[in-house]
């Protein structure tokens, strides 16, 4: 059977602030800078989903883009968009809100709930020019 790798981009706003409590407020100023600003700030945050698989003979699909999107905003859009992520979503409470760690978040909603072929790269935008990939592991 042929294989593909299928991707879906999907965002999302949320608010965030960087700062390590058992670090001193100089270190969290000095290592995050204004990402450390005390009133927190945001991104509109872009995420491509690469799920990669066989293609199906039925279908022709690895995985319909349409269920990839359905999973997102369930599991993914409806915890973070246009929320506090240091504030309002509990997985944040013991890990820094960096982009690292919001694509692992990602890739822990989605992953397992892929219903054909398997997630490969979480790639996370913070900005145009900033992003992450988490492949797992």
């Amino acid at each position: 059977m042929p294989r593909a790798t299928v991707v879906r981009r999907v965002h999302f706003n949320a608010a965030h602030r960087l700062h390590n409590p058992a670090q001193t407020a100089e270190w969290n100023r000095t290592t995050f800078g204004p990402c450390n600003l005390p009133n927190y700030h945001g991104h509109n945050y872009e995420v491509e989903l690469c799920v990669e698989g066989e293609v199906s003979a039925d279908t022709g699909y690895v995985v319909d883009v349409g269920t990839l999107k359905a999973l997102f905003d369930e599991h993914v859009h409806a915890l973070l968009d246009h929320h506090n992520l240091n504030l309002d979503v509990p997985w944040f409470a013991t890990r820094l809100a960096s982009t690292e760690n919001v694509a692992l978040f990602i890739w822990e909603q989605l992953a397992s709930r892929i219903p054909s072929g398997h997630l490969t790269c979480v790639r996370l935008w913070e900005t145009p020019r900033n992003y992450v990939e988490y492949r797992g592991g």
